[in-house]
């Protein structure tokens, strides 16, 4: 303790600084500075977006024609049935992966635990769009290599899979979502006792039905959360959508609102559209909690309850081999697909040495006009964009869990809030409020950067107010007892001490903001464009091979930066729940 507090003894400590009337906190201008930042991130974008909704584009005067526009053709609300559905299925198939996944790791004696844990880390870390280009050379009609071993197999013409299908896609949406199930789900069953189970087993229930009887209803709130956030997920997301969707002529929400964004650009119209997707958003975080509140899920069991590894017997192989399934589906087939792509000549013609090749990589790196332009844009708009969010989010956590001003709780309202608004509906607000005069910060680093702070905020957030609660106020007390300031206090004592915490926060943020995809793509310009938004626009020309490569460099930026958080921050520093 006395190391924190060195130095913080001053000539003013001669009276606490509670007890010195009239002396100015500059702490309060760091507090009105930080409501004004969270207007300017969150409020001002959401209220702008709204207000554009009603505005006509010509006379700027208050009109519903925008939303008579946006849903008067039957395309439109074609694609919000799609993407109603899209998030059903997509929730159905990562229930299936996640569920019994998390079940063989928290509650088994399944061996393989770690190669489990590394797969669940890896579908969470590889962007969804990159996957999806993976399962495009994986699963393509004719040229998919899954296809063409079928018809080399079994000499049938028709393909075995196809991608470019609504199954297909919702298939490859939750390959990568099945991990936020997941992480609940494992959390849920991690503190539940043994002690029913083994009531159960006595009375005559074997493991399946005292799993499918008791286990599974005492975790059901963490199961539907899971649901929740895939389906909120799914309707939101650009990305796969984009690659596999249009192809197949499987219109969405997102998509439609990229299309109202061509030449001649509807915002107007694009705002309109995207409002009852925010509506739907809010609904289903309403419905989660008005549920899970009417209803009690607690096991009776006292503090310290056992917790043992259900012995699955024969049965512990197949389950690892379901789980090794989920794992190769998610990881090791697209992956694998994707890295033999990036050194092919053509990806199609396979293994063999005259198709083996550096000239992807070196073309990438030598001759692009923007490939390293967005690999440094990459690292320095998410670099900046986790500064920003952490910087931003551990003084308003400080606030709100130090109750140091009556209405903190607004603002840690506000700062969780784009957690519930859907990236592409945050990108449209921003083009919205930013990109008119004066400030016309459309297609520049400003607004990308911004756009990707207030987009992950929560994360950096939810890490900080969690490192706060488990910090005791204690030494910040005698800090201030002994004349040191509140920001004094927090930068010397406060932060220091969370600084592992605060490293982890950062990198989760800098890892997510690099693969962020459905934020940039409404708000690059030619000279910010972004590995991500490069990725899209080499799908959308076909040349898979240059592509699998710039994805091999994304990947491996990714690898180094999550490496480095599990020496610092814990290995599952990126699958932590506060």
């Amino acid at each position: 303790m006395a190391r924190h507090l060195r130095g913080l003894t001053t000539p003013a400590a001669r009276r606490p600084a509670s007890l010195r009337p009239g002396r100015f906190e500059p702490a309060t201008i760091v507090w009105v500075a930080l409501i004004a930042v969270l207007l300017l991130l969150v409020v001002a974008p959401m209220v702008t977006l709204l207000v554009t909704s009603f505005r006509s584009r010509t006379t700027g005067a208050f009109t519903f024609a925008n939303y008579l526009q946006a849903y008067g053709r039957p395309r439109y609300l074609e694609a919000v049935a799609n993407s109603l559905m899209l998030g059903l299925a997509a929730s159905g198939f990562a229930v299936v992966f996640a569920v019994p996944t998390a079940w063989a790791v928290s509650r088994t004696d399944m061996p393989g635990k770690r190669f489990t844990w590394a797969m669940v880390l890896g579908a969470f870390v590889v962007p969804p769009y990159l996957g999806a280009i993976g399962w495009i050379l994986l699963a393509g009609p004719n040229s998919g290599l899954v296809n063409r071993l079928w018809h080399w197999v079994s000499g049938e013409p028709t393909s075995l899979v196809d991608v470019y299908s609504f199954t297909g896609l919702a298939f490859v949406i939750s390959l990568h979502a099945f991990p936020l199930i997941f992480i609940f789900v494992k959390s849920a069953l991690d503190l539940i006792s043994s002690e029913m189970e083994d009531a159960a087993n006595i009375l005559g229930a074997g493991t399946w039905i005292a799993t499918r009887k008791i286990t599974l209803p005492l975790v059901w709130p963490a199961i539907f959360g899971g649901i929740v956030l895939v389906f909120l997920e799914t309707i939101a997301l650009f990305g796969t959508p984009a690659i596999i969707g249009i192809p197949a002529r499987i219109n969405v929400v997102t998509t439609q609102l990229w299309q109202f964004f061509e030449f001649p650009v509807q915002v107007e119209v694009a705002a309109a559209y995207a409002m009852p997707l925010l509506l739907i958003t809010m609904a289903l975080i309403g419905v989660q909690k008005l549920m899970l509140r009417r209803r009690g899920f607690v096991s009776q069991t006292g503090k310290g309850g056992e917790r043992r590894p259900i012995a699955l017997g024969r049965w512990r192989w197949p389950m690892f081999a379901w789980c090794a399934l989920v794992g190769a589906l998610a990881v090791v087939m697209p992956l694998s697909v994707l890295l033999q792509a990036s050194f092919a000549r053509a990806w199609g013609r396979g293994l063999s040495l005259d198709n083996l090749t550096l000239d992807n990589y070196a073309y990438l790196i030598f001759r692009h006009e923007t490939a390293l332009a967005s690999v440094w844009n990459t690292l320095w708009f998410s670099g900046a964009a986790a500064s920003l969010a952490v910087g931003i989010a551990l003084p308003i956590a400080y606030i709100v869990n130090r109750r140091l001003v009556p209405f903190g709780s607004v603002l840690g309202f506000i700062a969780m809030a784009p957690f519930v608004i859907p990236g592409i509906i945050m990108a449209i607000g921003f083009y919205a409020a930013f990109s008119p005069p004066p400030l016309r910060l459309y297609g520049t680093a400003a607004i990308v950067i911004l756009a990707f702070t207030a987009r992950f905020l929560p994360i950096a957030y939810a890490g900080a107010g969690a490192s706060i609660l488990s910090l005791n106020p204690e030494m910040e007390e005698a800090a201030r007892i002994l004349g040191s300031g509140r920001l004094r206090t927090i930068a010397r004592i406060t932060a220091p001490l969370l600084r592992k915490s605060l490293l982890g926060g950062w990198l989760i943020v800098f890892i997510v903001a690099t693969r962020e995809l459905s934020t940039a793509i409404f708000l690059v310009g030619p000279n910010t464009r972004t590995m991500a938004v490069l990725l899209y626009d080499l799908s959308e020309a076909g040349n898979f091979e240059v592509l699998a490569a710039l994805g091999g460099i994304l990947l491996a930026i990714t690898m180094v930066l999550v490496a480095f958080g599990m020496r610092l921050a814990g290995r599952d520093f990126m699958l932590r729940r506060s």
